[in-house]
């Protein structure tokens, strides 16, 4: 009877073991599917990409979203540092890995820092398969025919990449209600406008849709030419063009101070025949800072600035 009793005592501790390693297994499974959930899934221009929630090393190549991560106190491992804006010169110093240029990469030290994630634009969209073969990448570029829309999309990203949802919506609400009041003045003001980039000693135009047209989709200046060609590097111009179109307001971006730090747009633009102008007659030809408006547009601390800037022409 005894041994009996010692042979059920021991399959009675042989099942509860059993049961205890079954539990251990449950739980190693729970935990994956936890780390599952750390995943979200970007849908972008490129592509559908696999993204780690709140990813600890981050390659960016977009001053615009850098300056957003940056606004979001999310620090970054590597970004291309040459032509950073000034106002993100923090990104020179040799603590961040210097990653090459805007349109070359340099993927052996992109592969060295072994990134969670690569974020590009569209000065990089053409090297998409290379870099998603280092790191998960995502195409955060703005599409310049819904640039508002296109700009919180963008943002919106962001916050669930890093969880700051609650963050990105005050932003894009204080941001949009900047845009709302900048386009009311603008209505009010009933001014037409026009937009030329300067590049060494060429001038090229943009209208509605274009990389600057949030100028007059967004911000409420009507285009004195609405049939201005959107091209990535504008349509070629020359003076006697824009002294027949006549705007009230003359938009300059000067490309050469963006990339090579030499301002020439005022000697470029300010001519004989400029000078008959409305806009320079009235004192409105406007030189807009290249920094945020070529460099970094997109972004929650240039997209703000934008604005700032075009309302300081309206006063």
């Amino acid at each position: 009877m005894k041994k009996l009793l010692t042979v059920f005592t021991i399959i009675f501790f042989i099942t509860i073991l059993a049961a205890c390693g079954n539990t251990d297994t449950t739980s190693g499974n729970a935990s994956s599917n936890s780390n599952d959930e750390d995943v979200l899934t970007i849908e972008h221009e490129l592509g559908s990409t696999a993204v780690t929630i709140n990813p600890s090393k981050v390659v960016v190549f977009d001053f615009g979203i850098l300056d957003s991560l940056d606004k979001m106190g999310i620090d970054v491992v590597g970004v291309p540092q040459a032509n950073i804006p000034p106002y993100l010169s923090k990104y020179e110093d040799e603590k961040y890995e210097n990653v090459g240029a805007l349109k070359e990469p340099d993927f052996e030290k992109i592969s060295e820092i072994n990134p969670d994630l690569i974020i590009i634009s569209a000065r990089q969209a053409e090297l998409y398969d290379e870099l998603s073969k280092i790191a998960p990448t995502i195409h955060l570029g703005i599409n310049t025919n819904d640039y508002l829309q296109s700009f919180e999309s963008n943002m919106q990203t962001l916050g669930q990449i890093f969880n700051q949802e609650g963050y990105i919506e005050q932003q894009l609400a204080s941001i949009k209600s900047a845009i709302e009041q900048l386009s009311e003045k603008t209505t009010k003001n009933g001014k037409n406008a026009l937009i030329i980039l300067a590049n060494e000693g060429n001038i090229s135009a943009y209208g509605p849709g274009s990389r600057f047209g949030i100028i007059h989709d967004e911000f409420g200046f009507e285009p004195v030419d609405a049939g201005i060609e959107v091209s990535t590097h504008g349509m070629n111009v020359s003076f006697e063009y824009i002294l027949e179109q006549n705007p009230d307001y003359l938009f300059v971006i000067d490309r050469g101070a963006a990339v090579a730090g030499e301002s020439s747009a005022k000697q470029t633009v300010e001519n004989a025949l400029i000078e008959k102008t409305k806009a320079y007659q009235e004192g409105n030809i406007i030189y807009l800072d290249p920094n945020y408006w070529y460099l970094s547009g997109g972004g929650l601390i240039s997209v703000l600035e934008m604005v700032k800037e075009i309302e300081g022409a309206l006063q």
